[in-house]
């Protein structure tokens, strides 16, 4: 069973890069399409942005309405990270492993 699965998840990581591949291909072929754009002309320009002092609960519903990150900024506004869904997901286990232990 165990070399079935092995075999099973190195197909699937092949067929992975393999559609990587394909699509970055195709990324690039329309990148030499741009005719000298820059990113100014594609970025957000105003982003949902958290502070590091926000609320967990909050970020978590702002990352929920967005994709699967938001920038963290100091209280002048400079950036200094970023948050992701995942970084919540290890967090709340975290959270979780530390209740258990009590």
């Amino acid at each position: 069973m165990r070399l079935i699965l092995a075999i099973e998840q190195n197909y699937c990581n092949a067929d992975i890069r393999t559609k990587t591949y394909i699509t970055f291909n195709e990324i690039q072929k329309l990148l030499s399409k741009t005719n000298g754009r820059v990113v100014g002309a594609l970025m957000t320009p105003c982003p949902l942005v958290v502070r590091e002092n926000t609320n967990l609960e909050d970020a978590v519903r702002l990352l929920l309405k967005t994709k699967y990150r938001l920038p963290v900024v100091d209280g002048q506004g400079k950036l200094i990270g970023i948050i992701t869904r995942g970084d919540i997901v290890r967090g709340a286990l975290q959270i979780k492993q530390a209740a258990e232990k009590m």
